[in-house]
């Protein structure tokens, strides 16, 4: 690889050992040490690991992943403070507060350069988020994300003050910073504050490093200043002879991918074969289901077919000493059977040499230097389905060789923001890594060049049949750049909790918007999909609160239900009555989307919309599972407010208590919903929809339904006036009325959730 050597004069400062400082002040350095030693002080305190959702670690570990007071590997215990100075920097409440629920679906793809800095398991792109930001929220308004993941709300929070990203999204900003929809008025320019908290370390360490500014100079010289010292240590490990070991003009080459494959045996003769020659028809562009055995000419698959008369083939096995378990283990055994690889800007391919096997088995042989996770994979239908294939525990995830580079890696950079350069490394690295074969057809069938090194399967943690080994160096070096593209350079504070959400230091009535996209029933296994990561970090999800559907965690749904419920309950009583909360919901099954609203209603939140957000790209669970959800569901729901709270007080159990509810709650519904020039009928303005708030409205109150279904139908047509099936106050009339001559009858809103 081309050496990074910066000129000394004009070198920036490298960025100090501490996370997060860059030519800090004395006075700021000294402010900073404080923060740490009073984390630490909170560290100590028995008391503090009692907190519902503290994670799994050592204090010292713990402290070297925070960067207080904004963020801390642990729940916060500066949360409380900040919220304090951020409510003394506001200015003054101007014209009252009034919202109707953002009634728009929202499409918003992921190939921004943020979206790709770094992966994760189910991400929101920050642009879908923005929206609802500017749309429920004012500059300098408070935000809470109580399932932040990468912290794109806090992203989204920050960018709502830059100018050229909120004319990204359609907008129009005039000259004094009056954000506009075509021709009204939907918001004002200027950064929003955030709260974010996850209950995973490895969540909130993205998070952080997602909303945190770095210095690009110093943050990019000490990049390349830390790869040229490992190529020093390493760089043997990716060197390779061109055109052959045995060529007399043989010269050296760089290698960027190795591709290895599964090596089966015969069912019929025992013979073995590697699944690359034996499957793999580049002609034809495709990996065939069944083949036949090279010695006895059975017909094999990777599984039986009774219909073809395959017969399954099964692993091949290997045993080897594993130095760091200081045990022998058994493991599928796999074959290099394609080398990419650089010699000066032309990049070329091979089998294997003699030279190349012997490099690979001299790592393998060689005493790695330098320490790296080896915890077993957690119990876990995800973290532990490659137990079969003898991939038991977090080091054999990976080639030997790059394990030995990653260490060398992180060992330098361990506790300074470049750790994030790290974990976005961390997946494409591992054996989940596959080539992106139908790139690799095109290519080598002299369609396309290049573009195959391949990515893992979010999600989930298999294991492919073929794996794709990538260079550590070029994938730091690719990784540079993106993250440095992906890290905006916002200047908004956010503040991040590694905590649980169900119990929070935050003052009641304190928040001004919340927005959450929650983990649902048994989609994703979240602790078991960071452990890799937070292996590394050596910080873990203390997954006892974790709201997720898991046999191995004895948690069916009403035990994911009621965890939804303290949570919703904890973000009800720390919202501002007469805000809102939006809720961006996937899942397949009925059973989880009636479990989140009747949480939701339980609590004393009232349901106002219900949209869709498409995200473009599916998961990797959307594209092979036929009853997956492809779009989101968004559900807008308010806190109802202080007035209507104390008349209730005063009516309950009444029906003139019952009717203030239904008028308080068609004033917060969206009165014309457009979609591409049609009116759609707002499914919550319908009678059955309304009665069934105001039965929950009650009930939630612990006070008796004063009104039939009968009754109460009667009563909507009495006081409201009737369109279309739904009801309205009457000033909201006209405007529909004028919508309805434009646009004509209403559609039916279609959600793929009954």
């Amino acid at each position: 690889m081309a050496k990074y050597r910066p000129d000394p004069k004009q070198q920036p400062k490298l960025i100090s050992e501490e996370r997060g400082a860059y030519q800090l002040t004395p006075e700021e350095q000294a402010e900073k040490a404080q923060y740490r030693q009073r984390l630490a002080a909170f560290l100590a305190d028995p008391d503090s690991r009692q907190i519902e959702g503290f994670p799994l670690g050592s204090d010292e570990d713990i402290l070297a992943l925070s960067d207080p007071p904004y963020y801390t590997a642990c729940p916060n215990p500066f949360l409380a403070e900040i919220l304090q100075q951020w409510q003394a920097e506001r200015p003054e409440a101007g014209i009252p507060y009034h919202r109707e629920p953002f009634a728009a679906d929202v499409s918003e793809g992921k190939n921004d350069p943020i979206y790709n800095a770094h992966s994760y398991h189910t991400k929101v792109p920050h642009k879908a988020i923005m929206r609802y930001i500017l749309h429920y929220t004012d500059p300098g308004d408070i935000i809470f994300d109580g399932f932040c993941g990468t912290g794109m709300t806090g992203v989204a929070a920050q960018l709502c003050g830059d100018r050229r990203v909120v004319e990204s999204l359609g907008y129009r900003v005039d000259e004094n910073e009056v954000i506009y929809d075509g021709s009204r008025a939907v918001s004002r320019l200027g950064a929003r504050r955030a709260v974010l908290v996850d209950l995973s370390p490895a969540a909130t360490f993205i998070a952080y490093n997602y909303n945190t500014p770095v210095d690009v100079a110093a943050f990019e010289a000490e990049a390349h200043h830390i790869l040229e010292e490992v190529e020093q240590e390493c760089g043997w490990m990716y060197e390779t002879w061109h055109p052959h070991c045995d060529d007399q003009n043989r010269v050296k080459g760089q290698i960027h991918v190795t591709l290895w494959s599964d090596v089966f045996v015969c069912s019929q003769c025992g013979s073995e074969m590697i699944f690359w020659d034996v499957a793999v028809d580049i002609p034809k562009s495709t990996i065939r289901d069944d083949w036949l055995c090279p010695s006895c000419s059975a017909k094999l698959g990777k599984n039986s077919n009774q219909k073809s008369g395959a017969l399954r083939a099964e692993h091949a096995w290997e045993t080897l000493y594993d130095r760091a378990l200081h045990q022998t283990v058994h493991r599928v055994k796999q074959a290099p059977v394609l080398i990419n690889y650089s010699v000066g800007k032309k990049r070329h391919e091979k089998r294997p040499d003699a030279e190349d096997l012997a490099l690979i088995q001299k790592t393998e042989d060689g005493e790695i230097p330098h320490p790296y996770p080896t915890e077993r994979m957690p119990e876990g239908g995800e973290s532990r389905r490659n137990d079969d294939i003898g991939m038991t525990n977090v080091h054999h995830f990976y080639t030997r060789r790059n394990l030995w580079v990653l260490s060398s890696v992180f060992q330098r950079l361990r506790s300074t923001r470049l750790e994030f350069i790290f974990t976005s490394l961390l997946m494409k690295s591992s054996k989940m890594c596959g080539p992106l074969m139908s790139n690799y057809f095109a290519a080598a069938n002299g369609k396309i060049r290049g573009g195959w090194v391949g990515k893992n399967m979010s999600g989930t943690l298999y294991i492919p049949s073929i794996m794709s080994e990538a260079s550590v160096f070029k994938q730091v070096e690719s990784r540079i750049r993106s993250v440095l593209q992906g890290i905006p350079q916002a200047n908004g504070r956010i503040v991040i909790s590694t905590a649980s959400s169900t119990n929070q230091p935050i003052p009641t009535n304190s928040v001004d918007y919340i927005f959450v996209d929650p983990p649902f029933g048994s989609n994703l296994m979240y602790s078991e999909l960071s452990f890799i990561w937070e292996s590394w970090l050596k910080v873990f999800t203390n997954n006892q609160a974790e709201a997720i559907i898991s046999n191995e965690q004895r948690k069916k749904l009403y035990d994911y239900q009621l965890l939804m419920e303290n949570c919703f309950h904890e973000f009800l009583r720390i919202l501002k009555p007469g805000r809102w909360i939006t809720i961006e919901f996937h899942n397949s099954q009925n059973a989880v989307w009636n479990a989140i609203q009747e949480a939701l209603l339980r609590v004393g939140f009232m349901v106002a919309d219900v949209r869709t957000l498409d995200k473009q790209q599916g998961s990797y669970k959307q594209y092979t599972s036929t009853s997956a959800v492809k779009q989101d569901l968004v559900i807008s729901a308010y806190k109802p407010n202080d007035r209507l709270e104390e008349r209730f007080r005063l009516q309950a159990g009444s029906p003139d208590g019952a009717w203030a509810f239904v008028r308080y709650h068609l004033s917060q519904l969206p009165v014309v919903v457009e979609e591409k020039g049609e009116l759609e009928v707002v499914a919550e303005r319908q009678a059955y929809l309304l009665f069934d708030r105001m039965v929950a409205f009650h009930i939630q109150r612990g006070a008796s339904v004063p009104l039939s279904a009968s009754e109460f139908y009667v009563g909507l047509k009495q006081r409201f006036v009737e369109r279309d099936g739904m009801y309205f106050l009457p000033d909201q009339v006209p405007a529909y009325d004028g919508a309805r001559l434009r646009a004509g009858q209403p559609a039916q809103l279609t959600l793929f959730v009954s």
